[in-house]
């Protein structure tokens, strides 16, 4: 990198800034590109067996940027400096759909736009569910979220025929897939 220059910075998690970069392995002249800060995010693919057949825990909720409203998992900005992305899940799965897991495992870790973005995914998967108390007091967008429990062949499906446009929700269901696939 050559130089950098902040277009946005401010108190929230995220800022623009404008790098000015050579190519890797090249001399060529610098050239410019915009990099949304981003210290990334926690999901939860949160599994809980109904009737022999298994259900994941998901949210539905406004998203601005993206004008709509859309069904995804319960997730969260891994804000707290040097905390571990497991427990960003944990708190946000408590926080979001009031619940926690006794079992936790890492499914993916994924870039979801690295051509102008730093942000990182880090996908969980969450089992031996419980309800627990909450306390946290949602606001914005959050004050609207709604919960729902969905089959997995049913969210499998909505993302094999394109009806799940969210992508980690589809990305998630696709690695989670393939384990089990690979498992049989």
């Amino acid at each position: 990198m050559v130089g950098s220059t902040d277009l946005h910075r401010d108190d929230w998690v995220v800022a623009l800034r404008r790098d000015q970069v050579h190519p890797p392995d090249d001399g060529t002249e610098p050239f410019g590109r915009l990099v949304l800060e981003h210290p990334g995010a926690a999901l939860v693919l949160a599994l809980e067996d109904r009737d022999g057949e298994e259900h994941v825990c998901l949210i539905r909720q406004y998203r601005h940027a993206a004008g709509g409203t859309f069904v995804e998992l319960p997730a969260g900005i891994c804000d707290v400096p040097g905390e571990d992305p497991v427990e960003t899940a944990k708190r946000e799965l408590r926080e979001e759909v009031a619940l926690e897991a006794a079992e936790w495992q890492h499914l993916l870790t994924a870039y979801p736009s690295p051509g102008i973005s730093s942000e990182v995914h880090h996908v969980y998967v969450a089992r031996g569910l419980t309800a627990v108390d909450n306390d946290f007091d949602p606001e914005h967008e959050e004050a609207q979220l709604e919960v729902l429990w969905v089959p997995f062949r049913d969210l499998l499906a909505a993302v094999l025929d394109g009806r799940v446009r969210e992508a980690p929700l589809a990305l998630a269901t696709l690695r989670y897939h393939a384990g089990i696939s690979s498992r049989s």
